[in-house]
C-alpha cells in the first residue's frame, strides 16, 4: 500500500501547526477542518458565521485544487457551527460552491472552535483521474 501523502498549500496558513491541510490515502483525500481565515493576513475574516463559512469554503476549495482534486469530488462533509440559526443562510452558500450533486453533509452545533472562529468545516474527497 502506497504511504499518505501529506497535502500543504503554500501560503495558507493553518490554525495551529499540529496538522496538515489535507492527507491523500490511495484514492481518497481527507481534508482537515478548514476556519474562515484570510490567507493573506493569517487571520479570520470580519463578517461573522457567514463570511467566515464562505472564506472556509475557498480554502477548502484551494486545498482541494492543490491536492489535484476539486469540490465537484467531495463526497462528505462535516460542518461545525457556533450559531445554528444561521443554517438557511448557510445552506444557500454551501449551495453555490457545491451546484450539481451536493455531498454528503453533517451539521453540529457546538459552544466554541479554535481561535473564536464562529465555523468549521472539513471533507473526504476523491482525488482527481
Amino acid at each position: 500500500m502506497t504511504p499518505p501523502k501529506i497535502i500543504l498549500v503554500p501560503g495558507l496558513p493553518t490554525a495551529n501547526p499540529t496538522y496538515n491541510h489535507a492527507v491523500r490515502l490511495g484514492d481518497t483525500i481527507y481534508v482537515s477542518g478548514q476556519i474562515g481565515i484570510d490567507p493573506t493576513t493569517g487571520k479570520l475574516v470580519s463578517g461573522g458565521q457567514i463570511a467566515e463559512y464562505e472564506q472556509a469554503l475557498r480554502n477548502l476549495e484551494t486545498i482541494l485544487q492543490a491536492a489535484g482534486s476539486s469540490l465537484q469530488r467531495v463526497v462528505k462533509t462535516t460542518i461545525y457551527m457556533t450559531d445554528v440559526s444561521q443554517l438557511p443562510e448557510l445552506n444557500r452558500l454551501y449551495a453555490g460552491f457545491f451546484p450539481l450533486s451536493p455531498p454528503a453533509k453533517t451539521g453540529v452545533e457546538v459552544s466554541r472552535l479554535a481561535v473564536g472562529a464562529k465555523i468549521e468545516i472539513e471533507a473526504i474527497a476523491a482525488a482527481g483521474e
